[in-house]
């Protein structure tokens, strides 16, 4: 039997009212996702004080959920498009709940960090599911432009949420409910999600190839880690090992993927300049919009002394410039076209950031929010036409492939925003010229900074704090340059790349 929501790529089957319904239960799987990347910042300290991790288990406890997305999504991508994307989705949604409960009630640091991967591993079976969804259910280009931007703006706002709700939480309850809070939401997914989301997959998917997932797992992970690590600690023998090793196994996916008869995903794609080039502007754009936050998120509440909470609030603009945008993207793209929607979305971060490099550690919140809001609208933009160009480069079997190519070039552009304008501000920063007694720790990061001043007499805490805030300042504005540079550079690629690429049915070259 037809489900109801079914209709043909192509013809005069009526569209089905709930396609928007079931497009809310896909957002609400996305917003959540978003939503605990960013929680567990909030909760660490409190976190740290109930568990005593050491420094080595807390970077594991952050980084566990991300690196297993990145390991995960092409291999989760590729298994809805065989065993269903529904039936993916629904299952991931029912064990990221259950894990949930274990990251709440974890009771040494061990248990925290398996939690945290085995909730990796359930999120990435939600991210490019959702997606490829959206690919099956609207038919129309306008429609699905229109899904796709709700889509992007959920995952935008996710991001700016997710402190809001960790800081309303932690003020009234212990650190476990912001896992817990997982848990009712998940529950009205799967209840609305099993009567009004429609199954689709691969009618000849081949099998799920568990070498190329291995090889996918491991270059990930690897490449991921390297570059985070090497931000934080600079280049040593086992990072440089686990960057070697990831590049290998990537170099052997690929190799795999040219051999198999049904390869996970078609790296012929990656000759398409259309895909080439919107998963590149898709990886840039990220880089930008979280380099961006994380270093903000920090200036916000340990240079000018707000709140968690009140720095999340701070933070919404860049959330409501995504939605905005999101919405508009594709009546621009078809209105102008796909190249200069994305360039000019692009160059607007790029602008923007340009405009932090006049930072100070008293820098008014109009400049930092406007900034905020323009680049939210500029990464909108350059997001939301990005991946419907790459969703729609593939036939709607191989969807939810095509969907886990765009998710990776999201997480790997937040590791790459982090980690390569993290190692601009880390190496101003470790420069600065503290008062007699200034330990070593207080070099490291500005968090260590306030830490060591609490131990200080007043006089040599205040010049402490004065100096270490004014070279993290520094930091930044030239972060903020250096990625402004990138950004207006990959603006100019991205008008190159994208020539002649039309928002339809699929890509259309001139």
């Amino acid at each position: 039997m037809t489900h109801p929501l079914r209709t043909a790529e192509q013809g005069s089957t009526p569209r089905a009212p709930g396609r928007w319904i079931a497009l809310g239960v896909l957002v609400l799987a996305v917003l959540l996702v978003a939503v605990d990347a960013t929680v567990l910042g909030l909760a660490t300290p409190y976190l740290s004080e109930d568990l005593q991790p050491s420094g080595t288990q807390l970077l594991w406890i952050g980084d566990a959920y991300s690196f297993v997305i990145a390991g995960l999504l092409i291999s989760m991508g590729s298994l809805g498009d065989r065993i269903g994307r529904k039936r993916l989705l629904l299952i991931g949604a029912t064990a990221f709940g259950l894990v949930s409960v274990l990251n709440a009630y974890a009771q040494t640091p061990e248990m925290m960090i398996v939690a945290r991967a085995l909730l990796g591993v359930a999120g990435a079976t939600l991210m490019p599911s959702t997606l490829a969804l959206i690919r099956n259910l609207f038919h129309d280009p306008g429609e699905r432009s229109l899904a796709i931007g709700i889509w992007s703006a959920a995952a935008s706002a996710g991001m700016a949420v997710g402190p809001i709700v960790g800081g309303l939480l932690l003020e009234h309850f212990w650190w476990g409910s912001v896992f817990l809070i997982n848990l009712p939401v998940m529950a009205v997914l799967v209840a609305v999600g099993i009567k009004m989301l429609p199954e689709s997959r691969n009618p000849s998917p081949g099998p799920w190839d568990l070498p190329s997932v291995f090889l996918s797992l491991i270059g990930m992970v690897g490449v991921v880690y390297a570059i985070k690590e090497a931000a934080a600690d600079g280049f040593t023998w086992p990072i440089l090992a686990a960057g070697v090793l990831g590049a290998a196994a990537l170099h052997g996916f690929v190799r795999r993927q040219r051999a198999l008869p049904v390869p996970l995903v078609d790296v012929r794609l990656f000759r398409n300049r259309g895909f080439s080039g919107a998963v590149l502007a898709n990886l840039l754009t990220i880089l930008g919009l979280s380099g961006l936050l994380f270093f903000l998120s920090q200036y916000l509440q340990l240079v000018q002394d707000r709140r968690p909470i009140e720095a999340g609030i701070a933070e919404l603009p860049a959330a409501a410039g995504a939605v905005v945008a999101g919405l508009i993207a594709g009546a621009a793209a078809r209105r102008f076209s796909v190249r200069a929607v994305v360039a000019s979305g692009l160059a607007v971060i790029g602008l923007s950031l340009a405009a932090l490099t006049t930072l100070t550690q008293t820098t008014g919140y109009p400049l930092i929010g406007t900034t905020l809001l323009v680049v939210g609208f500029g990464a909108g933009l350059s997001f939301t036409i990005t991946s419907d160009i790459i969703l729609t480069a593939v036939p709607k079997e191989q969807a939810g492939a095509a969907s886990a190519v765009s998710e990776t070039a999201y997480e790997l552009g937040t590791a790459l925003g982090i980690a390569l304008l993290g190692s601009v501000v880390t190496n101003i920063y470790q420069d600065f010229t503290g008062p007699a007694g200034t330990p070593q720790a207080a070099h490291e990061s500005l968090a260590g900074a306030v830490v060591a001043a609490v131990h200080l007499p007043a006089d040599a805490a205040a010049a402490l704090l004065q100096a270490a805030r004014e070279s993290f300042v520094d930091g930044v504005a030239l972060a903020a340059g250096v990625g402004a540079g990138l950004l207006l550079l990959a603006s100019a690629v991205a008008w190159f790349l994208l020539r002649g690429q039309k928002l339809s049915n699929g890509p259309v070259q001139h």
